[in-house]
């Protein structure tokens, strides 16, 4: 009779939960939309600081544990599936190769503290959850449009924080030294860089490089692609809506004053267009933003910059040719007379500071820590604060083995998606439109990490493996569809 009641009571508690996983899998959206609305929008205030480290918890990092932990709960039976998936794998593999290099950093080289290095790990696989979390949240027509608007949303109070610090004295909150780091409010000061609510000015323009091909494809979309969005009914006012956004984002661009994030945001929309196809509007857009660009003098000043350095070194180079005079033999031996040799006057040195600072300092100090250990590196947070390139920081902290199942993932995604498309046809649809300018956000992403640590900064990292997320997610609603 005891076991009756058991096997009923267990029965019971299996439904109880079965009910319970449908009701949080039928909300996770609602999560994930938390963590879209407040990872970019909330400033980095700690909330706990860890003893013994620099390293402090934050609320983004506290919401993704919860919306992680629901996450898991109600797709218990969904793992297996999941361990299927090689895009999957390929994470569980980078994950695996960094975590051996960290051990290897600890107890082989011996260059990293091992609770110091184990938590940059933690919160490497922390940023990429996002990804797992967005994978399978596009489900039918109409929840990708949810997230637009959400995105719409984060871009809209971006620039207007941006344009409260640069105007009406609103605080800035950065992470850029270790004392600013525990939310002291600072100041815009006029001519220096922007950063909203992010923790600096390189993750704020990473983050327009990475959000801007979405809303130029929405603004020269198709109708039906537009209103699929269905933030209001008329279409030509929803472009209208979708061009403003885009000419605020690049409002903000400028005003972050980020010289390699301009060249990536007009290749990243140039090739969104023409995935798109609407090779006509290509000319307007980069005309139009060049425009806007050259308003900026602070941002102008900065190219000058580089381009007056270029000049004086290859003068330079020049100027040490030095011509010889011809020289005859004289009849009579003139008197030796002795004279002064005067000071020279020091050369001027030309350079621009934070490319001097790349090239002779952060870079050499990458490619040091590589020679130390080639295949796993020296460990993650051996390469102190910043390297300003992510390729060297990544082949510096986890070696050529470490690199390569990162670069892994990336290529899997983005084959993924392609073949996708492919699949699909070509058929114009909100879907469709927005894993095309994912596609076309990768490249400039890419081209900033040759001079950012772009996926260290958490509330860029973050986002950008949500937006893949999503994108994978809508390339899989697209093949369900056409299968």
């Amino acid at each position: 009779m005891q076991f009756l009641e058991e096997v009923h009571f267990q029965k019971h508690m299996q439904k109880r939960l079965s009910r319970y996983r449908k009701i949080i899998d039928s909300n996770i959206k609602f999560g994930l939309a938390a963590l879209i609305l407040v990872v970019p929008l909330y400033p980095k205030f700690p909330f706990l600081n860890i003893p013994g480290t620099q390293v402090a918890i934050r609320l983004e990092d506290l919401l993704i544990f919860i919306v992680l932990a629901l996450w898991l709960f109600c797709s218990v039976e969904k793992i297996p599936k999941f361990m299927n998936n090689k895009i999957i794998i390929a994470f569980v593999l980078f994950w695996s190769i960094s975590l051996v290099s960290t051990f290897s950093g600890v107890f082989i080289t011996q260059t990293v503290s091992a609770h110091i290095s184990f938590l940059h790990w933690m919160r490497r696989v922390e940023y990429m959850f996002g990804f797992i979390i967005a994978l399978d949240v596009i489900k039918k027509r109409g929840d990708l449009a949810f997230y637009l608007k959400l995105l719409t949303i984060d871009l809209f109070i971006i620039f207007l924080f941006g344009l409260g610090q640069k105007y009406l004295n609103w605080p800035v909150i950065t992470t850029q030294n270790a004392e600013y780091a525990k939310g002291v409010a600072l100041r815009y000061i006029p001519g220096s860089h922007l950063i909203s609510t992010f923790a600096g000015h390189y993750d704020l323009a990473t983050y327009i490089v990475l959000m801007a091909p979405i809303f130029i494809v929405l603004s020269f979309g198709t109708r039906n692609v537009v209103d699929s969005v269905k933030i209001i009914k008329n279409s030509l006012v929803a472009k209208g809506i979708f061009l403003f956004i885009s000419t605020i984002s690049l409002w903000t661009l400028v005003n972050s004053a980020s010289r390699i994030s301009i060249a990536s945001y007009l290749g990243s929309v140039t090739l969104a267009l023409i995935f798109i196809k609407k090779y006509r509007y290509i000319p307007v857009v980069i005309v139009a933003s060049i425009l806007f660009i050259s308003s900026s003098s602070n941002l102008i000043d900065r190219y000058m910059r580089i381009i007056e350095v270029t000049v004086q070194k290859v003068v330079g180079e020049r100027g040490n040719i030095v011509e010889l005079d011809l020289v005859y033999a004289a009849e009579d031996a003139p008197a030796r007379r002795e004279t002064k040799i005067p000071t020279p006057t020091p050369v001027p040195v030309f350079e621009d500071r934070s490319t001097s600072i790349r090239i002779n300092v952060e870079w050499p100090r990458a490619l040091r820590a590589l020679k130390k250990n080639l295949i796993l590196g020296t460990g993650y947070s051996s390469i102190t604060l910043a390297t300003d390139n992510d390729y060297l920081r990544m082949l510096g902290e986890i070696g050529i083995l470490g690199t390569l199942s990162f670069s892994l993932v990336l290529a899997k995604i983005v084959y993924y998606l392609f073949a996708e498309l492919l699949r699909h046809g070509s058929k114009p649809s909100l879907e469709r439109y927005f894993v095309l300018a994912v596609l076309a956000a990768v490249p400039g992403v890419m081209l900033n990490m040759v001079f950012i640590d772009i996926l260290e900064a958490s509330k860029f990292a973050i986002m950008f493996w949500i937006i893949l997320g999503l994108a994978i997610s809508s390339a899989n609603l697209l093949s369900n569809e056409k299968d």
